[in-house]
């Protein structure tokens, strides 16, 4: 069951010291919340010493509040020389703040300015789920994870060396304290984690010993007498030292993706692909969709793209930053309904969810005809930061921002992989060697079915037919309209039209019977556009989707076996070492692309995860081993 989120709201007491009335309670103690946040959270988790000479350091923090106790971490890092690689910090809040009222907030410590200010930049819409934040050039990660820290944590995929609990009172939110929420702990921790906090409670301290945490008092900040620490009573466990080193097949948008994303933890990666250049595969389209697909129950599918939707803005964003920018444009999504009913689902989906309203909201069908700029006959969902992308330009993006850590190797076909002393080959048709390194992984879309290694995977491929509309700048439509089917603005001259969906279907050739059904769904979006068009003389794209049975990727570490017992927990399944995928994309690539290699690279690297564990598990291409795939692939336009 969903919940949507509420926000917090600016309260003041007579001191200025913020205060929750849902809780009734203040986020900080009268004598200062940064005194607090550096004696209580740092000093009692021994930090900054514990992180030096670390790759990486994990923190988890369960109420994010004001985002203090970040800031000052955030901080005292930047100012350690001998600081770890990489911080990450998962924060849980089941109240956020908008961006805007936590700018005010924070304002009252100028001295942390610089770094609030960046939070703000890239501070998420307020919606459920886990919104990953990369932050100081990428070397410090913030995970929040906006919902109940009950629901939340049991879905968390991390190992905390170091916990900040710092929720409102016992007292006042006994669930944040519940000996369910602190045995979370327990299986959250990594050898040798700390933890600190404020509470000095009864019921806390015999939770978190429970836990296995062994606790100790220690003078209190400010008025208070007394707060508490703890640590695991194992060993701290040394860094893994991997090499890091893997080959990636596929300079698509899956392919390219997780390069960028292991490149920037420091991985050298060495991509392949058959074509003389990025993104010429299912990748090559002019332009493409790029938006979420909510539903009423908040399935999967709609968590999934709606995670993938935000991630991939905060990717676009920072690749642009960086000097990379991906050509596409946020002119809007409009998603029309196809009759009265469906027009009443789709904004029963937007008034029970509460989303922000720069997310998503409803159009009736007067604006939806003015966004649209054309005569429409329903309304629908319209999706102000979503847009269309150039997909072969996100592929090179990606490949530039990887910069020296990603070698290229084009024009080359892999026909077969060897394992050879724990190293993965890549070989050719004549049987030489591309290129060898201990991970692999498969992103060449429907090729993927010619690999032995994946013969488990229920890839099918999906023909896909655009149409490329002649057009020129300034007409209507200025938005992406997508109703059956979708249709771009122009770009370059051309407005792209469609797409066909023809599962198991190998042929390429432009066909007039795909063109007219494709401005068949240009008349069911826009009554009448079509008519200056012959399907016998239009020009398009022809493409190749790796389509999955449920319509969802296939992300995750590939199964060594053919077959499984149905009841085989999936974390038991064995998988081959090194060997991962990142395929079935469907026709929702753009969506998926950023967040899932980011979600590949956290797998390989052992880092957080950016996505829940149900989702993850949903995810994973050994599930198809547990259940019987569905008979054919339908359209996903």
């Amino acid at each position: 069951m969903f919940h949507p989120i509420v926000p917090a709201r600016i309260v003041l007491t007579d001191d200025n010291t913020p205060y929750s009335p849902t809780y009734d309670d203040v986020y900080h103690t009268t004598a200062g919340g940064l005194g607090q946040a550096r004696q209580v959270f740092l000093d009692g988790n021994r930090l900054p010493s514990r992180w030096i000479g670390r790759e990486r350091f994990t923190i988890i923090e369960t109420g994010f509040g004001l985002g203090l106790n970040f800031l000052a971490t955030w901080d005292a890092w930047r100012s350690d020389p001998a600081r770890c690689a990489q911080l990450h910090f998962v924060a849980v809040e089941k109240h956020p703040f908008c961006a805007e009222d936590l700018a005010r907030l924070q304002a009252a410590w100028p001295e942390l300015a610089p770094l609030a200010g960046e939070l703000h930049r890239h501070w998420p819409a307020l919606t459920p789920g886990t919104h990953r934040l990369h932050l100081d050039r990428g070397r410090v990660v913030l995970t929040l994870i906006f919902g109940d820290a009950v629901d939340a944590l049991p879905q968390l995929h991390a190992a905390a060396d170091a916990f900040f609990l710092d929720g409102f009172s016992p007292a006042r939110n006994p669930d944040l304290w519940s000996p369910a929420v602190l045995a979370q702990l327990a299986r959250l921790a990594a050898s040798g984690a700390t933890l600190a906090t404020w509470s000095v409670s009864g019921n806390v301290r015999r939770g978190l010993e429970t836990a296995g945490f062994a606790l100790e008092c220690r003078p209190g900040f400010g008025g208070k007498r007394e707060m508490l620490t703890g640590h695991r009573a194992d060993a701290p466990a040394a860094d893994l030292v991997q090499p890091r080193r893997a080959l990636v097949i596929g300079a698509g948008v899956a392919g390219t993706s997780v390069a960028e994303r292991l490149a920037a933890r420091g991985w050298q990666v060495t991509v392949i692909d058959e074509a003389d250049g990025p993104g010429q595969g299912a990748s090559g389209n002019r332009a493409g969709v790029f938006r979420p697909l909510p539903s009423l129950d908040d399935n999967r599918l709609a968590r999934i793209t709606r995670a993938g939707f935000l991630y991939g803005r905060h990717h676009l964003a920072r690749l642009a930053e960086a000097g990379h920018p991906v050509r596409w444009a946020p002119t809007g999504v409009l998603h029309l309904a196809r009759d009265d009913k469906q027009a009443g689902k789709m904004q029963a989906v937007v008034e029970a969810h509460g989303y922000p309203t720069d997310y998503l909201r409803f159009a009736d069908r007067d604006e939806a005809a003015k966004l649209a700029g054309w005569p429409v006959e329903q309304g629908g969902w319209w999706f102000p930061q979503g847009g269309w992308i150039q997909p072969p330009t996100l592929c090179a993006a990606n490949l530039a921002a990887g910069g020296e850590r990603i070698t290229t190797r084009f024009g080359r076909r892999l026909t077969k992989l060897e394992r050879r002393d724990d190293t993965w080959l890549a070989l050719d048709e004549s049987g030489a060697e591309i290129a060898r390194a201990p991970v692999m992984v498969l992103a060449n879309g429907v090729g993927i079915r010619a690999i032995p290694e994946a013969a488990s995977l229920p890839v099918r491929p999906a023909r896909g037919q655009v149409s490329h509309l002649p057009a020129t700048p300034g007409g209507a439509p200025e938005v992406v309209v997508c109703r059956g089917g979708y249709v771009s603005p122009e770009v370059d001259g051309i407005r792209c039209a469609g797409a066909t969906f023809i599962a198991d279907d190998d042929s390429t050739e432009l066909r007039e019977a795909e063109h007219r059904e494709n401005l068949d769904k240009l008349d069911g979006i826009l009554p009448g556009f079509s008519a200056p068009f012959d399907p016998t003389s239009l020009d398009g794209r022809v493409g190749f989707r790796p389509a999955s049975p449920d319509r969802l990727p296939m992300v995750g570490a590939m199964p060594a076996v053919a077959s499984v017992d149905r009841n085989t927990p999936l974390a038991d399944i064995p998988r081959q070492p090194g060997l991962f995928a990142a395929t079935g994309f469907g026709a929702r690539g753009l969506v998926w692309a950023s967040l899932v290699g980011e979600l590949l690279a956290s797998q390989i690297n052992g880092d957080p995860l950016p996505l829940e564990r149900d989702l993850v598990d949903a995810l994973d291409p050994a599930r198809y081993l547990l259940k019987p795939p569905r008979p054919g692939a339908g359209s996903e336009e």
